[in-house]
């Protein structure tokens, strides 16, 4: 089974030496999409083009949340039909759905690339969508 990372677990056997922050970007709007800008701090620990893919993955994947569609149009309307009552007892929603794929993708991401640097990316939904965070963990066998 694969090896999986969350801030929870390693938090509590590391140190929070830094946090970086990748702020939203509003040139285009209230579209919920971050800059690609590569912040200094994780130049020793990252290639630039892993965290652009990174970034622009999840610029897409919030992208694809706002995209309306035909099964979009049909989910709002058998929930009204409903009061609701089917969208939360029965079926998952597109939000839902796209959210849980962001959600996975993060989790893939702090596996593979960054977690092996000592790196942890925070989902932007458990920041108000405003940031992503990536925090810079230092081992507490490193302080002696």
């Amino acid at each position: 089974m694969a090896e999986t990372h969350s801030l929870e677990v390693m938090a509590a056997c590391c140190l929070v030496s830094c946090k970086v922050v990748i702020q939203r970007d509003y040139t285009n709007g209230t579209v919920c999409q971050f800059q690609i800008k590569f912040p200094f701090e994780l130049e020793t620990r990252v290639r630039f083009q892993q965290f652009e893919e990174t970034v622009r993955t999840l610029n897409n994947l919030f992208a694809e949340v706002e995209k309306l569609g035909g099964q979009l149009y049909v989910e709002g309307y058998l929930a009204r039909l409903t009061a609701y009552t089917v969208v939360l007892l029965c079926i998952e929603t597109h939000y839902e759905k796209v959210f849980k794929k962001i959600r996975k993708y993060i989790q893939e991401q702090n596996d593979k690339i960054y977690a092996p640097q000592s790196l942890l990316l925070t989902d932007p939904i458990e920041r108000g969508l405003r940031v992503v965070s990536c925090t810079t963990l230092r081992s507490l066998g490193s302080l002696k």
